[in-house]
């Protein structure tokens, strides 16, 4: 006797259910990427790369979670100079007769700095005159701010004066920050490039000799207390800006004329 077929529908081979979940999967994936796009991707840069990077974060074998870098900011040390109790803390640097005293002045404008430049999104160390931070420091800019001499000396005695460190493994990026330091300086201030005064002891600067070599380092005389009085204690503001201004050009790279550099 004869069967006739089943007459019950007939199963989809396993090539065609697997060609279908695909279709679907790319489907998913095209409507996701579709909303990803139509929103700014300000609004989730910050977020997905924080996510990332906790994703690709390792184990340590404690079994704790190792840190996220997540800020990568350039990091920068400003010395306040003689801030501190350290080797110079009877020495309030240049003291003029009303009692007004470099340290104080140098302080102000060095806390600025610091103030503007976090703003930047920069990681900052405000750093005492013998801070023992300083010994191996390593970042992408050291610079000591000082101020000169209160005494009368002639009319010539205003202006600044910036000193790379000989240390510096880089000579030429020692110099490059000098020149970015000079120009933007001059220009914000209207305060000129004194010339002919940088001394033994700023290239020489103590803290040069103890940081890490490849750290590019500088120091600046801000102007004379008494002929520069007027910016450096009543707008110490600007003082700083031409400084930030300054670190800003040397971090960012930016076009400035390198000159040769100054001999004591």
């Amino acid at each position: 006797m004869s069967v006739s077929p089943s007459t019950s529908p007939r199963r989809p081979s396993s090539g065609v259910h697997t060609g279908r979940i695909l279709q679907t999967i790319f489907s998913v994936a095209i409507l996701v990427a579709s909303l990803f796009v139509a929103f700014s991707p300000k609004m989730f840069s910050s977020n997905l790369n924080t996510l990332i990077s906790g994703l690709l974060v390792p184990h340590s074998e404690t079994g704790l979670e190792a840190p996220t870098k997540i800020n990568n900011a350039v990091r920068i040390g400003i010395v306040s100079g003689h801030w501190g109790n350290g080797e110079d803390i009877n020495d309030p640097g240049a003291v003029c007769p009303d009692g007004t005293n470099e340290h104080d002045v140098n302080l102000k404008i060095a806390s600025l700095v610091r103030q503007k430049l976090e703003a930047y999104g920069y990681e900052i160390d405000l750093l005492q005159e013998y801070d023992s931070r300083l010994e191996g420091y390593d970042a992408a800019v050291l610079l000591s701010i000082h101020a000169d001499t209160c005494k009368v000396i002639d009319e010539q005695a205003t202006g600044f004066k910036v000193a790379a460190s000989t240390y510096s493994h880089d000579r030429n990026l020692a110099s490059r920050l000098t020149a970015c330091l000079d120009d933007r300086y001059a220009t914000a201030t209207g305060l000129h490039l004194h010339p002919g005064s940088v001394t033994f002891d700023m290239i020489k600067y103590h803290a040069f000799s103890v940081i890490n070599p490849a750290t590019t380092a500088a120091i600046i005389e801000t102007g004379f207390l008494n002929l520069d009085r007027q910016i450096l204690v009543n707008h110490p503001d600007v003082v700083a800006d031409g400084i930030v201004r300054g670190i800003q050009c040397f971090v960012n790279n930016e076009s400035v004329q390198t000159p040769a550099a100054p001999t004591p």
